[in-house]
């Protein structure tokens, strides 16, 4: 299959085809965010609906964090799969993920939103 045919055409025509297992464990690390990324949303979901005694304003500052959280999580799967399928044809070093740093805090504030929720309620 030529270049030309595979989605997204701009990775698929850079340097040469890297090892079948390396990017296969790119599909799957893409996979993962995204899972992450559904659990970060039914979490937001879930708080917010099931209300479990938290106070309300905890709980709903918490709930947007992981919703917004888990939003961005697949933008984080579809640059990290292109930037880590590029370098792999291009045989450069691997990038980092940008948003790791970004959903570490927020799923650390969320912690901290929810252990105040339940103290304050």
């Amino acid at each position: 299959m030529s270049a030309a045919r595979r989605f997204p055409a701009s990775v698929f025509a850079t340097g040469e085809e890297p090892d079948a297992r390396f990017s296969l464990a790119n599909e799957r690390t893409f996979l993962a965010w995204i899972r992450t990324g559904l659990a970060l949303l039914a979490g937001g979901v879930a708080l917010e609906a099931l209300g479990l005694g938290i106070h309300p304003g905890f709980r709903l500052t918490a709930s947007l964090l992981l919703l917004v959280a888990g939003l961005l999580t697949p933008l984080q799967a579809w640059i990290g799969w292109k930037a880590t399928e590029r370098a792999l044809r291009a045989g450069t070093p691997l990038p980092s993920a940008p948003l790791t740093l970004v959903l570490t805090v927020v799923v650390l504030a969320v912690g901290v939103l929810v252990l105040l929720g339940v103290v304050y309620r």
